[in-house]
């Protein structure tokens, strides 16, 4: 099995920037591909970023592209997300998810079979 646990959330000013790291454990072999989602409360898990194992290419959302870049480390078994002028509207729990098998499609939620338990990100004054 695949274990994900994130690190790096925390409270930052709006304009601020943070950087969340999540570290796969187990039988990372199997993986596919890496997401970031977030959900704030009261909304539906949103998709933020996302990278092929394999791959280099990365996927954004519109509404963090400019500001957020993902990055992988085969080596350490882990993905990063580098969060930059942080908006209020950034504000949620942001989750780091496995895809096990393949799919054309990485950004879809529904594709992503584990994921990590969360950690906070606070963008306020």
């Amino acid at each position: 099995q695949v274990q994900l646990v994130e690190s790096g959330g925390g409270l930052v000013q709006p304009g601020g920037s943070l950087r969340l790291s999540c570290a796969a454990s187990g039988r990372t072999w199997s993986i596919y591909a890496m997401g970031w989602f977030r959900q704030a409360p009261g909304m539906q898990r949103e998709f933020v970023a996302a990278i092929r194992w394999s791959g280099d290419y990365t996927y954004y959302a519109d509404s963090v592209k400019g500001r957020f870049t993902m990055s992988r480390d085969n080596a350490k078994n882990t993905v990063s997300l580098q969060m930059n002028s942080l908006k209020p509207e950034d504000t949620a729990v942001y989750y780091c998810a496995a895809q096990f098998g393949y799919s054309q499609d990485i950004t879809s939620r529904p594709n992503y079979d584990r994921w990590g338990q969360g950690t906070q990100v606070t963008v306020s004054s």
